[in-house]
């Protein structure tokens, strides 16, 4: 059940409480990536430390290894990772694209060859439901194929109407109310390709609804101009999740037009590669200037981390390739995405979401934009 619980009456940004069998998810939320039952170099306990309400895990990869058989024997996913909260997996029709897996894409679903071994299996809506079903998470995504950028017009069209025949078939494969259900909107970089995906889905009576196919190779501006076109046509009284987005400059601004959840590697995965998010931008923790700095990452910062690392140890580790060097530059990381989650809820319910918009973006360095630093060498969608 999903519970409007404040928005801004000049934009569509909006604050609400998800509730799930495992817990309650405020939002706008944040969710950290734990593809194959775990976030990268941290416990359970650390994400409920810094405030990790849901987490990410993946239907692709948890049906190739261990098996989502082997899981729901032990228990299911939460007691397999020791993770007591909400749960949300991923299709795994992205994981199949992203990883360049020999596929064919047909009604029946997608064929593509494992990663581990080169076995060829057949992904389908029906199977896709057993899996997640089996791993018992709190929320499922249907089916979906992402549509490369760019891409024809024609494939486009024929990709979304084939992606919502596949939720239709993974709604009549469900079999627990408790689970619920969000599909996913897809379309391209077409406006009204993604209002027909949106309507034919909103027809359907989802639990939830996704925007996927984004932050795929296009420009910033243009996803961010998807996502402004796409989110307002989604239903006000259920759940908007960004898929794969992205930026913390991506992230408020997608919150600007109503969207409520978020997921990407982006901190996670730049953590081990050493880049870091303060209020003030983005810094690379290898660079020789932080040598010999003995100041934290950021001194506005209460993170572990910043409390008890000086920027010059944290380029030690970094340098010398230990191990605590992502576990410390993580936890930094996703502290600042779940803080920054909360200071927007916090400024939607107390009627400031203009005042924090404007200062969001006055703390930061002037001379850095989205596109200052270059993030190709460390982000990826998932």
């Amino acid at each position: 059940m999903f519970v409007l619980v404040a928005k801004d009456v000049e934009t569509g940004a909006r604050s609400g409480k998800l509730s799930t069998v495992h817990g309650e998810i405020n939002t706008p939320a944040f969710i950290p990536v734990g593809t194959q039952a775990t976030v990268k170099a941290l416990t359970p306990e650390d994400l409920v430390s810094l405030g990790a309400e849901i987490i990410l895990c993946n239907t692709y990869h948890l049906y190739l290894r261990p098996g989502h058989d082997l899981i729901k024997g032990l228990g299911g996913l939460h007691r397999f990772m020791h993770w007591d909260y909400p749960l949300l997996t991923d299709s795994g029709g992205f994981q199949v694209y992203s990883m360049g897996a020999n596929q064919r894409i047909s009604e029946e679903g997608i064929t593509f060859q494992s990663h581990l071994d080169g076995s060829r299996h057949l992904l389908g809506p029906e199977l896709c439901i057993t899996i997640q079903e089996a791993l018992g998470v709190d929320i499922m995504m249907c089916l979906d194929e992402c549509v490369p950028y760019p891409a024809s017009y024609d494939y486009t069209s024929a990709s979304l109407d084939r992606t919502t025949r596949w939720a239709e078939r993974c709604k009549e494969s469900t079999h627990h109310k408790d689970q619920a259900l969000f599909g996913i909107v897809q379309g391209g970089m077409f406006k009204d390709l993604r209002a027909r995906s949106a309507s034919d889905l909103v027809a359907l009576d989802l639990d939830g609804y996704a925007l996927g196919g984004l932050s795929v190779g296009e420009e910033t501006a243009l996803m961010r101009e998807m996502v402004e076109h796409t989110a307002p046509l989604l239903p006000e009284e259920k759940p908007r999740y960004l898929m794969g987005v992205g930026t913390p400059e991506d992230i408020v601004e997608a919150v600007k037009h109503g969207v409520d959840m978020f997921d990407c590697v982006l901190p996670t995965r730049n953590a081990r590669n050493g880049m870091l998010f303060t209020r003030s931008g983005r810094i690379v923790i290898k660079n020789a200037k932080h040598r010999n700095e003995d100041g934290p990452i950021d001194p506005s910062c209460t993170c572990y981390t910043c409390k008890h690392y000086s920027r010059a140890y944290l380029h030690h580790l970094f340098s010398a390739k230990e191990i605590l060097s992502s576990r410390l530059n993580t936890i930094h990381n996703l502290f600042y995405y779940l803080n920054l989650m909360k200071e927007i809820r916090t400024a939607l319910r107390n009627g400031t979401f203009a005042r924090f918009y404007q200062s969001f973006y006055e703390v930061r360095n002037e001379n850095e934009s989205p596109q200052a630093i270059s993030l190709s060498a460390f982000q990826a969608r998932r």
